[in-house]
């Protein structure tokens, strides 16, 4: 009998994240029908190999096209996808006006996967019941057993270890300066004794996204008296290892935190800049989300408003130096409590979204989460 064929057509913008995101839309359509195959396409520029750790990935399709600009025809890398599917589940942003409008390269892609791919069975969005769907799986990468050794190396258990990303690939207003970095590796060295840092990024140029730090940013944080670990640019999967290894992943947001969590690190996130976060995966996290009123922030697709920081450049007003400053306290109390496994998934979320809706001034139009874990608890947070 021939087993039932499932493809997640999932092209999007190349950060880590929505390749993370993809992997959890094969997940929940895996669970729902273990019997089937499950495969996925996705943007060439983004982290398709990640699908490697997932063994309930058939085969991964790596497709080369201009996300951003226009290219009419069809999409290379199309032709290595077979033409017949049981089912396809597109990224639902595809079915978003404003989105199509905003990357011209997206929608000509998916025009092109509409004449190339055939559905017996139904083409519809990632996540649909109807073509069967368990939401809210856990994901869980399985890296290479000689990246976790390696990891294991260069980050010994014997003293507890925060991974930290600058800066994500948006531009850098968005993120902190490191006069911002130093006051905060400071505090958390006065906050949990004999803690060490791996700093995690990438400024290597490869056409896939890339860290908005300099070499001399990264150069001044290593130079920090805990003597941080160098992890920039290594091997995806080393860096991965590395959070792996690491109690803590502390970042501003980016992609690159949902893959924190698909190892199974807990995420605290300077939360601000133009998005929130979305993404739960069974592990405890922590968004410090700032005042919003002082520190505007969660612009989504709007320019986020920028200010002159201190000497540090134009920045976004929840990135500064004076948010930080007023936040720091925040920022502390909860990577001890991540590190030392005092916070529950639970509590996490149930504290994160009366928060994230108070950041919104009661409008919980503009929230949203995968898999709808929100809904959960904002109707709480009303009451």
């Amino acid at each position: 009998m021939t087993r039932e064929r499932l493809l997640v057509n999932f092209f999007y913008a190349p950060p880590v994240g929505h390749a993370v995101e993809a992997l959890h839309y094969c997940l929940g359509h895996h669970t729902a029908a273990p019997e089937r195959t499950v495969s996925l396409a996705l943007n060439a520029a983004s982290a398709y190999e990640l699908a490697g750790y997932c063994p309930f990935v058939e085969s991964c399709y790596a497709i080369e096209h201009p996300f951003v600009e226009g290219s009419r025809g069809s999409a290379r890398g199309l032709a290595n996808v077979p033409r017949e599917w049981d089912w396809i589940l597109d990224d639902f942003r595809r079915r978003q006006d404003f989105q199509l409008r905003a990357f011209p390269g997206m929608k000509d892609y998916y025009e092109a996967s509409d004449r190339h791919l055939s559905a017996a069975r139904g083409r519809a969005a990632t996540g649909d019941p109807a073509a069967g769907y368990v939401p809210r799986c856990r994901l869980r990468l399985e890296l290479p057993a000689e990246a976790r050794d390696s990891a294991r190396r260069r980050v010994p258990a014997d003293s507890p270890w925060i991974a930290v990303m600058p800066a994500g690939s948006g531009p850098r207003s968005l993120y902190p300066s490191v006069d911002s970095w130093r006051l905060i590796l400071e505090a958390l060295a006065e906050r949990i004794p004999g803690v060490r840092f791996a700093l995690i990024g990438k400024l290597r140029r490869d056409g896939r996204t890339t860290s908005t730090v300099s070499s001399d940013e990264v150069s001044a944080l290593l130079a920090h008296r805990t003597r941080p670990i160098d992890c920039f640019d290594l091997k995806l999967t080393e860096q991965l290892a590395i959070l792996e290894a690491c109690d803590v992943f502390l970042s501003p947001h980016t992609g690159f935190g949902m893959a924190a969590l698909a190892v199974g690190t807990p995420w605290l996130t300077i939360s601000g800049g133009r998005w929130f976060e979305y993404y739960f995966n069974h592990v405890p996290f922590r968004s410090i989300i700032p005042e919003t009123e002082r520190y505007p922030a969660f612009t989504q697709f709007e320019e986020p408003p920028t200010i002159r920081d201190r000497d540090n450049g134009p920045r976004t007003p929840s990135m500064t130096f004076a948010r930080i400053q007023d936040d720091l306290e925040r920022i502390t109390t909860a990577a001890a409590e991540l590190a030392d496994g005092s916070l529950t998934y639970e509590r996490a979320l149930a504290e994160y979204f009366p928060a994230l809706l108070a950041a919104h001034q009661g409008d919980g139009s503009r929230i949203w989460s995968i898999d709808g874990v929100h809904f959960d608890y904002l109707s709480a947070a009303r009451k």
